[in-house]
């Protein structure tokens, strides 16, 4: 066969370093769009991205072009310098070292989609830790505490 064809979804979340609150309302009002036109320009075009205020999870398509592991640090090397750029409040801005990125069939799609835009709401019953563990365990996924926060 001489084309090359892929249909690959993620669900990828990461939070900010030690949790900082730093993504308020205003700030995810310019951080998702402009994170959805860097994953355009990756190849790898959002279909949803959601934030609460040390967190963000991004439904994409990836490439077939580019490695889980490169869109990531790309995504996060590019949003943060850009997020340093938006003031002095940003200065120190960093993300977690670590992500998680998980795939998902077409007809999850529409569900993520919706978990994804009730980010801010639902962040209001339970933290970070205790959601990316559900997600963990939703995808099948080991988690080592030891290494997943910092």
């Amino acid at each position: 066969m001489p084309q090359s064809l892929s249909n690959i979804l993620l669900h990828v979340v990461f939070s900010t370093k030690h949790r900082q609150p730093w993504i308020d309302v205003e700030i995810e009002a310019e951080l998702a769009p402009y994170v959805a036109t860097f994953c355009k320009t990756l190849n790898c075009p959002s279909h949803a991205i959601g934030c609460a205020d040390d967190h963000i999870h991004i439904g994409c398509t990836l490439s077939r072009t580019i490695t889980v592991s490169k869109l990531v640090q790309e995504l996060k090397q590019d949003s943060s310098k850009w997020l340093k750029t938006k003031g002095e409040k940003y200065a120190d801005f960093a993300w977690q070292n670590g992500y998680g990125a998980f795939s998902i069939g077409q007809s999850q799609l529409d569900d993520l989609r919706g978990y994804i835009a009730n980010q801010r709401r639902q962040h209001h019953a339970i933290s970070f830790q205790e959601e990316f563990r559900l997600i963990c365990e939703k995808y099948g996924v080991s988690l080592d505490e030891r290494f997943a926060w910092d």
